[in-house]
Order: structure tokens, then sequence, then C-alpha cells
């Protein structure tokens, strides 16, 4: 099963799964996404989301990181069940930085509602839990599994206060993706990095604010990024910031 805590120095969120768990939430990921073109308005967005299935299909290849996690059989289990068997199971392990992640749960509120309206066949939106078509599910189950994850490990995280805040904020009538800026988010995991243990454990609540609210800072890159997108004839999708991240991050 999912399971998820933060890494070593509050860089951001370490998510851990077995190959079974990686494989359905990677599977999932990208059927509640759509194809691409499928929603125009959502491109950033959906691209975020597929960063972070590009690391848990790397994680598949056996390019990231692992650990191998108590199973719960022990020698007298064992015995029991008259069974040679391993201790220990192994699961396989991304990290992804805490702006990344919280962009990427707000945007997966939007494409779990386009997913449900698809399912349903209709452009009006359907309630996730009660409507028949849509609440069994099992690729919004596994997404929601995915955000539950996430929670759980921020509510581990912050206080009863900042938690309570936090979802608030990230789960608003007012939040919404389409359209996204997401080289803002670039410009807040750019910020993350830079700062040191504690001064990150005090931003996460802060940083979802910021995201969901998309404020003075995130108008003003879009009003520049609006102009240069004009300069060069683009689309401000094309455009990229001049920020160099580092190649080994202080996890």
């Amino acid at each position: 099963m999912l399971f998820a805590e933060n890494t070593p120095n509050i860089a951001g969120l370490a998510l851990y799964g077995d190959f079974k768990d990686f494989e359905m939430l990677y599977e999932a990921l990208h059927k509640v996404v759509g194809d691409e073109g499928e929603h125009p308005h959502y491109f950033s967005a959906r691209i975020r989301v597929l960063g972070v299935c590009y690391d848990i299909r790397h994680a598949l290849m056996g390019d990231r990181e692992y650990e191998f996690v108590d199973n719960g059989l022990d020698e007298e289990k064992k015995r029991r069940m008259e069974v040679l068997a391993p201790d220990k199971n192994l699961y396989f392990k991304i990290n992804v930085l805490w702006p990344e992640m919280l962009f990427v749960m707000i945007a997966l509120n939007s494409f779990l509602q386009l997913y449900a309206n698809k399912q349903a066949k209709t452009k009006y939106s359907y309630d996730l839990f009660t409507n028949a078509k849509v609440s069994w599910d099992n690729t919004i189950a596994q997404v929601r599994l995915l955000q539950g994850t996430v929670a759980e490990c921020l509510n581990q995280t912050l206080t009863e206060a900042a938690y309570a805040r936090l979802l608030n904020v990230m789960n608003g009538s007012y939040v919404y993706t389409d359209r996204y800026i997401t080289q803002y988010i670039d410009v807040l995991n750019d910020k993350f990095i830079n700062m040191d243990r504690e001064k990150r454990l005090k931003n996460i609540s802060i940083f979802s604010k910021r995201i969901a609210e998309r404020g003075k800072e995130y108008r003003e890159l879009e009003d520049f990024l609006k102009e240069e997108a004009k300069k060069h004839s683009c689309s401000i999708s094309d455009l990229r910031l001049d920020i160099d991240f580092p190649d080994e991050i202080d996890w």
C-alpha cells in the first residue's frame, strides 16, 4: 500500500509503494489527466501530473531509490504457515518537492471532476461519491488514495491549525488550475530548495496558499510571460524561466 513521509530535510515528500502500487497509480494518473489535447485549458497542469508519472515509471524501471519494509512475517508466523519467505518487502521510492506536490494535489481535483464527467458522459459536474456511474470507479479510487496519502503526511508534519488552513485553501471552491501559469511552481520550487530545514517546514502551508490564491507575485509573472509570448509569437507554455536547479537536491 502507498505511504509517504517527509524527506530528511523537508525538501519534499517521499512516496513509497511496491511494484503493484506504483503500477496501478501510474495507470490511474495517466487515465485521469486524459489524452494529449483532450483538455487544452489544463495543458500545463497535465504536464505537472505527468512529471510525477515520469518518476513513478523510472522507479518501476529501477532508476530511483528503494527500501526494504517489514511485511509482518516474523519467524513464528512463517513456522505456523510452513513457508520460507523474506520478512521484508521491497518498496520503490520517489521524491517530489513540496511546492510541486501541492500543485499536483490541487490539479488532481480538477482532473478527477473532468474524468468523472467523461465517464458519466455529461458536461455537468457529478458528485464523485454519490453518482453510481463513478462512485466505485477504480481510477478515481487510486488517485484519491494518493491524495489521502499526501494529506496524511501533511497532517503528521504541520500543526493542527496549519493543516486545517491548508486543507481549506487547497480545496476551496475558487481554486482551479485551468490555464495555470505553471512556471510559477518553478519559482516556488527554486525558493523552497534554497531554504533551510526549519524555514521549509514553516513555509509548506504558506506556499499552498500562494499556489491556490495566485496573488500579486503570480499575476506579475503572468503579465511578464504574456508579454514575452507576444514578443516571440509563441504560447506561454513554451516559455521557460532562467532558473538553475541544482543537480543534487538536499532532500
